[in-house]
């Protein structure tokens, strides 16, 4: 995405869901899995790239919701009961932007990626968004490859085994022979 400034990313949830083939596979079993993926998906995305990620799931139909809450410090927004996504998502790329901000909005649904991109955003299709995500997710593997396991307690290998066994000893409650004498 951007450098320097900060990066909002605003997903439309349920386009990602319908987009995504691993998802959409998902969604047939079971729902719920689907969007608790896209969350994890997404927020490892947000981890490695810095970008503050909002997911926005259309709620309009379902009386009485209209609820935001932190998951895996993840922004995810179920919208109001007369509010579509696409609606939401309009209304925080106008709250968000011109505040040194660089702002993305995520769906395939063309007209809403006119309406973003009218009101200052910039838009980015679910399948460019899969794209990155996989790239970061490749990033990141290849990084976990080249780095050397870490040893678990290097200081010990530097010391000789008599001092390894008092030292044993003595984390384990007892006293060392030479500390008996002088008792």
């Amino acid at each position: 995405m951007s450098a320097g400034r900060e990066v909002v990313l605003l997903v439309d949830g349920y386009n990602m869901i319908g987009a995504w083939p691993e998802l959409e596979r998902l969604k047939e079993r079971d729902f719920e899995e689907a969007r608790d993926r896209l969350l994890d998906l997404l927020a490892e995305y947000q981890g490695y790239s810095g970008t503050r990620v909002y997911v926005i799931f259309d709620a309009h139909q379902v009386p009485g919701l209209g609820r935001t809450y932190k998951q895996q410090k993840l922004t995810v927004i179920y919208t109001k009961e007369n509010e579509t996504a696409d609606e939401c998502i309009e209304r925080l790329v106008g709250e968000l932007s011109g505040r040194g901000r660089h702002i993305y909005v995520a769906t395939s649904d063309l007209v809403e990626q006119h309406v973003a991109f009218g009101k200052g955003a910039l838009r980015i299709s679910a399948r460019e968004l899969l794209i990155e995500i996989e790239q970061n997710r490749k990033f990141i593997g290849d990084a976990l490859r080249r780095t050397p396991p870490v040893k678990r307690n290097p200081l010990d290998s530097l010391l000789d085994l008599d001092i390894r066994t008092k030292l044993e000893r003595m984390r384990r409650g007892g006293i060392d022979s030479d500390d008996a004498d002088k008792a």
